[in-house]
């Protein structure tokens, strides 16, 4: 079934009806409306720079104009690194790693112990947004959560070309 661009929106804005929302993420996806998403996401950002896939809530692979090259960005316009390294390394983060500071979450008897867990949160140095949170235990390193193969999705399951790259 195919949905309008407001409809997509609406997704994107969070103010979709909960019976649309099942049907959009239940049935098979038209063609169109990974573009039309796009489309959508890149009307809300403030640089110019194509979107090539969204990896979170404002965070994104884009692709720069000026060399080609596909680089992970905050929806603020902070490029973190290259589109296959691990964004979290060049984020701002904090760690909760204390009784005290995990009862800033938790209630004070349901808060883990920091001695098998910890909960580090990633942000965008440009606008503190909170892009990430993970709850690894305290000696596990900072968790890389995937690579997408970009080439596949576009070729094999939107049919659509590649976007260029350096």
């Amino acid at each position: 079934m195919a949905y309008t661009k407001a409809k997509i929106k609406d997704l994107v804005d969070g103010k979709i009806d909960r019976d649309t929302l099942h049907n959009m993420l239940s049935t098979p996806k038209d063609r169109e409306r990974f573009q039309i998403y796009l489309e959508i996401l890149q009307e809300q950002v403030e640089w110019d720079d194509p979107i090539i896939l969204p990896l979170g809530p404002k965070l994104y692979i884009v692709q720069r104009k000026s060399d080609k090259k596909w680089v992970i960005r905050s929806q603020a316009g902070h490029d973190f690194c290259d589109w296959d390294q691990n964004w979290k390394l060049y984020a701002r983060v904090r760690v909760r790693s204390t009784p005290q500071q995990m009862e800033e979450i938790y209630p004070r008897l349901m808060a883990p112990s920091p001695d098998w867990q910890v909960i580090r949160e990633y942000f965008c140095p440009l606008s503190g947004d909170l892009l990430e949170v993970e709850a690894p235990t305290p000696w596990y390193p900072v968790i890389h959560d995937f690579e997408p193969d970009i080439e596949t999705f576009y070729k094999d399951w939107l049919g659509l070309p590649v976007p260029e790259r350096a």
